[in-house]
């Protein structure tokens, strides 16, 4: 199975401030140098920066500390110490960070891909040169580094597209993504064969739209039955929703229905997204009879109809699928940014 993790917990912690110094000129001929103390440099930040071409939170899995450098300590002769360097965290576009113990969202990197300073390191300790008064020419005095923050946190992953597939399985999700896009996605005829979610980029007379495929659902999947209904939140972020419906399937009539009340169970947003239908399989026998029984079921719906095999209707669908995704595609949703 390919190393997909879409949710981890890392321990960061930025850097200790160096110490200020207490020290003295001491040169020849200068008996009563002044002080000459400096300060301790600045700890290390921590420092998360989106890098687009991960797709996973799996190097976070292996690697669940993160720590920045601490400052060093000032020296005599007024020389300041060193700043500590900072500890930069990669992750993919679409991570939402939240403090692992309240749950707080600390940055959503799905709507600021800037990089961000989740800890600031310690400021340094100030050397004795900043004591020195009318009243106090040789002071002893120096102040120590501030410490460092820690903190516990859970990175979650939401992937970010233009459209979502949802359906049960073996409804040609895959074999949609397959033909749409340059995404290769594992195919077979049984069930549960999409595991983790894909993502490809459907390009049509130079236009660019994101695609995402989860894996499928059955009955009861917001009770834990089948893989359950975690993989849903991948679709959060879509603009809109394309529910595959397997037109040879004995469930063909009713599947939209399910689908709907398997998204509502999870979340209710889900169910107001911008949505099409999409009959597939039509090459088969009977299929055609059936899409007219969609259309007549859901006459408020767009629906439509198409074949993997035999090419039928792909052109109108991806047309469809531009249609509903134009409207809000963002700067962030661009192609050139995502990849």
């Amino acid at each position: 199975m390919e190393k997909f993790a879409d949710e981890a917990v890392i321990e960061v912690s930025s850097g200790k401030g160096g110490n200020g110094c207490a020290a003295f000129r001491r040169e020849k001929f200068v008996p009563k140098g002044g002080p000459a103390g400096g300060d301790g440099g600045r700890g290390g930040d921590v420092v998360f920066t989106v890098r687009k071409n991960l797709r996973t939170l799996a190097h976070l899995r292996y690697k669940r500390e993160f720590r920045a450098e601490n400052g060093r300590d000032g020296q005599g002769g007024g020389r300041y110490g060193r700043n500590g360097e900072d500890v930069v965290v990669q992750v993919p576009p679409g991570t939402v960070l939240k403090d692992a113990e309240t749950d707080e969202v600390l940055v959503d990197f799905g709507k600021t891909p800037q990089d961000n300073r989740v800890l600031k390191g310690g400021t340094g300790g100030w050397g004795n040169i900043h004591f020195k008064s009318s009243v106090n020419q040789a002071p002893r005095i120096a102040l120590p580094g501030k410490t460092g923050e820690r903190r516990l946190l859970k990175a979650e992953l939401l992937l970010i597209a233009d459209i979502g597939f949802v359906g049960f399985p073996n409804a040609g999700k895959s074999s949609l993504l397959d033909k749409f896009t340059n995404a290769r996605p594992k195919i077979a005829s049984y069930p549960f064969t999409t595991k983790i979610p894909n993502l490809g980029v459907l390009t049509v007379s130079g236009r660019d739209i994101i695609l995402a495929d989860i894996p499928g659902l059955i009955e009861g999947a917001s009770n834990g039955l089948g893989l359950g209904i975690r993989f849903l939140k991948h679709i959060s972020r879509a603009v809109a929703l394309a529910f595959l419906i397997d037109l040879s399937a004995d469930n063909y009539f009713s599947a939209f229905d399910l689908l709907q009340k398997e998204l509502e169970n999870f979340s209710p947003d889900l169910t107001r997204k911008k949505r099409i239908i999409v009959g597939t399989k039509t090459d088969l026998d009977g299929a055609t009879e059936r899409l007219q029984k969609l259309k007549k079921k859901y006459p408020a719906e767009t629906v439509a109809g198409a074949s993997v095999f035999s090419g039928e209707g792909l052109a109108e669908l991806s047309d469809l699928m531009f249609e509903l995704a134009q409207e809000e595609n963002s700067e962030w949703r661009r192609v050139e940014d995502w990849g």
